[in-house]
């Protein structure tokens, strides 16, 4: 988050990163840092999940990468247990409460700038064996869009300035790190059937749910 908000709010890099990157980071002229503070029209956020993150100070100078400088380390569990219910991805667990502290982070330290919610969702596996009425039963997607609409809400109620909200995705799609293995869509695509469309079960849940 720092990497982008950061310059577009303030004009420069926070401290923590140009004392990782050093002289690989790129510098900044004056008129270049005037022309960024600020020049944010809104920020585009994607949210799928939450990771626990442990200190993971450099020890040398050599090897330093993006993974490095950010001198931590991720993880998905504490103790052995899981940060939130998991999902077809292994990276993906169902923590809505990430979302809303994600918000007010960014509302408290980037001039609560107006926010857009560019992406949000899970994946299902793409199980071929299950007839289409079952596959559009989709319930754990159902939780999860609640959740996180729930603290998207109590965000918002706490002064955030989220101005719009794009479930992920409308339909299946070709997953860049995934391909076809899993369903992101509210709406099935039938593969093997011209590319048929059937609304899952969390289609309706969002029609009721927007038009109430």
């Amino acid at each position: 988050m720092c990497r982008f908000a950061h310059p577009v709010t303030f004009g420069y890099y926070p401290l923590s990163i140009r004392l990782a990157a050093g002289n690989r980071l790129p510098k900044f002229t004056e008129a270049e840092s005037r022309l960024l503070k600020g020049s944010l029209d809104f920020l585009g956020l994607n949210y799928y999940t939450t990771n626990y993150a442990e200190s993971a100070p450099l020890t040398s100078s050599r090897n330093r990468s993006f993974f490095g400088d950010r001198q931590a380390t991720l993880t998905t569990d504490k103790n052995g247990i899981p940060i939130g219910t998991p999902t077809a991805l292994g990276w993906l667990f169902i923590y809505p409460k990430g979302f809303r502290k994600l918000l007010l982070y960014i509302k408290e330290h980037y001039n609560n700038p107006i926010i857009y919610i560019t992406e949000n969702g899970l994946a299902d596996t793409n199980n071929n064996s299950l007839p289409i009425k079952e596959a559009i039963k989709d319930s754990l997607r159902i939780r999860y869009l609640h959740g996180h609409l729930s603290y998207l809400l109590k965000a918002i109620r706490e002064g955030v300035n989220v101005k719009g909200y794009y479930v992920w995705t409308f339909w299946d799609d070709f997953e860049w790190d995934a391909g076809y293995t899993v369903r992101f869509g509210i709406a099935y695509i039938d593969f093997k059937d011209n590319l048929r469309r059937y609304l899952k079960y969390s289609a309706y849940w969002l029609k009721r749910f927007l038009l109430h």
